[in-house]
């Protein structure tokens, strides 16, 4: 364990090099669609650190009838309120020197994508990607960087996020990872994952939305057979850290959704 976590600050502080090779933006909190950001942002929210997790700002997809790229649309769901969370998690788990802030980011052929070598999108159900961003987001992705992808659910939403990916890597296979895949067991040995809802459990007693009855865990690979994009369909692991110190929530779902979250970055850092 103490290698490991030795490795894992090491591979972080080659990440923060990553970063200074390019001007960064600073820190700014954006408007949410659900309206309940946190009150005070955390004091460390404009100290440099080795690690930072980014969210990733996008249009609407036009079916869906917003069509926002920075401030009320969808990239907005649980931020930043899950990401505060989270973070708080990832100093609390591991050793990665991580910022309790988020990073929101847009692909705007601006620099600043690639100082954030981990991307987190959400609702990608609802998003629209433009040629000129997916070729950004190759670039990003080919240049060492990761994408996870959550909260989208069903058939429909299914299909609006493969147009949108399909732009970023056509002829790469979104494949079904297979239990052996490393990114389960980087820290933590996930054998046996099940589907983990969003809050809508405690009013609907429902683990799925739409028809998304059966969690996946897929994935695309780079050409080194390393996991470039995580996918998390028919699960909610954003509702799952928002909520993880609300008693109503179960822990044991809460306690899935860091421990996935834990590997992955850890994950990103080391392959």
């Amino acid at each position: 364990m103490r290698l490991r976590t030795i490795v894992v600050a090491v591979a972080a502080g080659l990440c923060g090099c990553w970063g200074l090779l390019h001007a960064q933006k600073p820190f700014k909190e954006y408007d949410t669609v659900e309206g309940h950001a946190e009150s005070a942002i955390p004091p460390d929210a404009m100290v440099p650190h080795e690690w930072t997790r980014a969210r990733l700002m996008y249009r609407d997809y036009a079916g869906f009838g917003r069509g926002f790229r920075r401030g009320n649309g969808s990239w907005t769901i649980d931020y930043p309120r899950s990401d505060r969370h989270l973070l708080f998690g990832v100093k609390r788990l591991t050793r990665i020197d991580s910022r309790t802030v988020e990073q929101s980011v847009a692909l705007d052929n601006s620099d600043d994508a690639y100082n954030w070598p981990n991307l987190y999108a959400v609702e990608v159900g609802h998003w629209d990607i433009n040629e000129e961003e997916a070729v950004q987001l190759r670039d990003y992705l080919n240049r060492g960087g990761f994408l996870m992808v959550d909260d989208f659910h069903g058939s429909q939403e299914w299909e609006v996020f493969l147009e949108g990916i399909k732009k970023v890597y056509p002829d790469r296979e979104i494949v079904d990872l297979p239990k052996a895949e490393p990114i389960f067991h980087t820290l933590y040995d996930l054998d046996d994952k099940y589907q983990i809802p969003g809050a809508q459990y405690l009013r609907s007693g429902r683990t799925y939305e739409q028809d998304g009855y059966q969690a996946e865990w897929k994935g695309i690979y780079d050409d080194k057979g390393r996991v470039v994009v995580a996918i998390c369909h028919n699960m909610d692991l954003g509702d799952a850290w928002e909520w993880s110190d609300e008693p109503e929530y179960p822990a044991e779902w809460a306690n899935m959704a860091y421990r996935i979250a834990m590997n992955y970055f850890v994950y990103d850092l080391t392959h």
